[in-house]
């Protein structure tokens, strides 16, 4: 079997296809999810820390020159200080809970769905009204 032919194969087998159609799905869901933090959850702890935008927060280790002092996080690059960009990092923390929470969220609700789907195909199919018509009948004649 040739090279092209072992790799059509292992392509064209469900797994694969299932995890490019999941990494296509999760690329899309992460997008949907930072702009739900970006454009609606930021702003209000935006709102709560002073109007500041989240990301800009951060610490000056080592100023380019001795006095300076920076209003910004990108005054501070520009001017090649020595910065700890603490806001970035608590921001990406922030995406990644959010985002670990959605999916939970999602496996959960699926997961019930198929408990009841179990629940559902378990349970036996009740008793047509004559079969229980007859059930009183013989319950009647047993006393």
């Amino acid at each position: 079997m040739g090279f092209f032919q072992e790799f059509k194969a292992f392509a064209m087998k469900g797994n694969v296809i299932d995890l490019a159609v999941g990494v296509v799905i999760g690329g899309a869901f992460g997008k949907i999810v930072s702009a739900m933090v970006d454009d609606i959850i930021m702003p209000f702890i935006g709102l709560i820390t002073g109007g500041q935008k989240f990301t800009d927060k951060f610490a000056v280790l080592k100023p380019a020159k001795k006095g300076d002092v920076y209003s910004s996080l990108e005054q501070a690059k520009t001017a090649g200080a020595n910065v700890f960009a603490y806001g970035h990092f608590i921001q990406t923390v922030v995406d990644f809970l959010i985002i670990a929470l959605c999916i939970f969220i999602a496996i959960r609700f699926i997961s019930k769905l198929e408990k009841h789907k179990e629940a559902a195909a378990a349970a036996p199919p009740e008793p047509s009204s004559t079969d229980k018509l007859l059930m009183e009948i013989r319950d009647s004649l047993k006393k």
